[in-house]
């Protein structure tokens, strides 16, 4: 297309699936592109650094409604850098709590181990038992 990219285009330039296009227009991620006058969608060039913001944003764990925030502040001049560092800031925070929740599962899947020395029958078992509540 003279005038822009194909949906397939697209998703083949920000190396993402045809499927995934449709499905960040749908969401609003992507906005809906002008159509040629043969009725195809037609892209702008800057729709695959908008892709590849989104693809990066997921990959660090921001959801769609973060990602689609964070496109508002990159979208306005107004915004400053806070308002972007505030996201950030939270995902750290999010991220440090599942870290301290693993580890702690973690902690309690070694104690469970080491309650066994994997020679009971099952019925005896001290780590069945204690999934199950009959033990801890």
């Amino acid at each position: 297309m003279a005038n822009g990219l194909t949906r397939g285009e697209l998703a083949r330039q920000g190396q993402v699936n045809f499927e995934t296009v449709r499905f960040y227009e749908n969401e609003g991620l992507l906005p809906q592109p002008p159509r040629s006058s043969s009725g195809y969608r037609s892209y702008p060039v800057t729709a695959v650094l908008r892709l590849q913001f989104i693809k990066s944003a997921k990959e660090l764990g921001f959801s769609l409604t973060e990602i689609r925030e964070m496109l508002n502040i990159r979208g306005d001049s107004d915004h400053l850098c806070t308002d972007a560092v505030k996201h950030i800031e939270t995902k750290v925070a999010e991220i440090d709590e599942k870290i301290r929740k693993l580890k702690a599962i973690r902690k309690t899947l070694n104690r469970l181990k080491e309650s066994c020395a994997g020679h009971c029958r099952v019925n005896d078992c001290p780590i069945l038992d204690s999934l199950d509540g009959r033990k801890q």
